[in-house]
């Protein structure tokens, strides 16, 4: 299998998260999938097969180093650039194990970029038992939290928490057992679990734990963005159809996610990110 190295969402050259990507030419094997992702050992790796007959549609599934993941927005950006350098610019069909996306692949000053329609979106009010495993997991307590908007389980394709912080050194001081995480993100079937700090109703920091894959921290995180997005939609925060998302800067690997919305419930968000190969 030939390797693609990307990072998703990099900013002048430099950060962005890491991914591998992989264009199948023959169905592989769900544990060779595994086993490359796990040597690759980045936070995702997307493996896509085009699909005969139909012009532009890939069928496409994502594995992390220990598991396979039903969504992941940064390889799906990845991939929309490999897939425009390898193919073609142009909009291209994703099929995923539970939803068909959109990837468009564009020319940009670095080199690609590209942007996804995410799957639907909703979200929910936080569950009493899930507020108070992850608040223990960070050592956060309700005193920490910005009540501007609640915690809340949310949802775009794969499932997150999101609690926003209203203290910005209180983000940038994020820490967790990795093996503690694992086992409760896993117990509520979490992807990842997002912090936030509200710059401005149309910035975010952004610090998003992956231990549900056996990623300490993702750089950039498409997939919780986009459910981040319907949730702002929910919760109708003045987001005036666009916002930014800046993650990675406390890993000294800045990323830039430009997020646009309508206003429509449950309707696909458009994620938005510039590409470099590694």
């Amino acid at each position: 299998m030939e390797i693609h190295r990307i990072a998703a969402f990099s900013v002048g050259g430099a950060g962005g998260n890491p991914a591998g990507v992989v264009l199948l030419e023959a169905p592989a094997p769900e544990v060779e999938m595994q086993k490359v992702a796990a040597e690759v050992g980045y936070s995702e790796t997307a493996f896509a097969l085009p699909i005969a007959g139909e012009d532009r549609r890939w069928r496409v599934r994502y594995f992390s180093p220990e598991a396979e993941v039903p969504f992941c927005g940064h390889a799906t950006i990845a991939l929309g650039a490999v897939l425009g350098q390898q193919k073609g610019t142009g909009t291209y069909t994703l099929d995923l194990n539970n939803a068909s996306i959109t990837v468009e692949a564009k020319a940009s000053e670095e080199g690609m970029a590209a942007t996804l329609a995410s799957p639907a979106t909703k979200s929910r009010a936080i569950a009493d038992g899930e507020a108070t495993d992850a608040l223990a997991l960070f050592g956060l307590s309700q005193g920490d939290l910005d009540p501007r908007l609640p915690p809340a389980h949310i949802h775009a394709g794969a499932d997150h928490l999101v609690f926003a912080l209203h203290d910005r050194a209180r983000l940038a001081e994020m820490s967790y057992d990795l093996d503690k995480g694992r086992a409760m993100m896993r117990q509520h079937g979490l992807v990842t679990i997002m912090l936030v700090h509200i710059e401005t109703d149309q910035v975010f920091a952004v610090r998003n734990a992956f231990a549900s894959g056996g990623v300490l921290e993702d750089p950039a995180t498409g997939a919780a963005a986009a459910a981040f997005a319907g949730y702002l939609r929910d919760q109708e925060w003045p987001h005036g159809g666009s916002f930014t998302i800046r993650q990675g800067e406390d890993m000294g690997a800045l990323s830039i996610i430009e997020v646009r919305l309508s206003d429509k419930p449950g309707s696909p968000v458009h994620i938005s990110g510039n590409a470099r190969t590694i």
